[in-house]
């Protein structure tokens, strides 16, 4: 889900960017800058922050698992080399 407070602050700061005596149109400019942010947000592929990070972590969780079993591996090849053939 994404930070409405952030979305809310980039359609305040646009719509400050307009002329001081168009009040009225600031207020609409900023209400429909911000649904155009969010419907825009909405149609590309992105994940949030907290996706990101509990995505990384499993990465690195299985990183180390794999070079465990690397290193398990390679342990059992050089016993099974060491051991003569029956």
């Amino acid at each position: 889900m994404w930070d409405t407070h952030n979305i809310d602050s980039i359609a305040q700061r646009l719509a400050g960017l307009l002329p001081p005596d168009m009040q009225q149109a600031r207020a609409d400019f900023a209400a429909n800058a911000r649904e155009v942010l969010q419907a825009g947000l909405a149609r590309i592929n992105l994940v949030t922050r907290e996706e990101f990070d509990v995505q990384r972590l499993l990465l690195q969780r299985t990183r180390t698992q794999l070079a465990e079993m690397e290193q398990r591996l390679a342990a059992l090849e050089q016993l099974a080399g060491e051991r003569p053939a029956r």
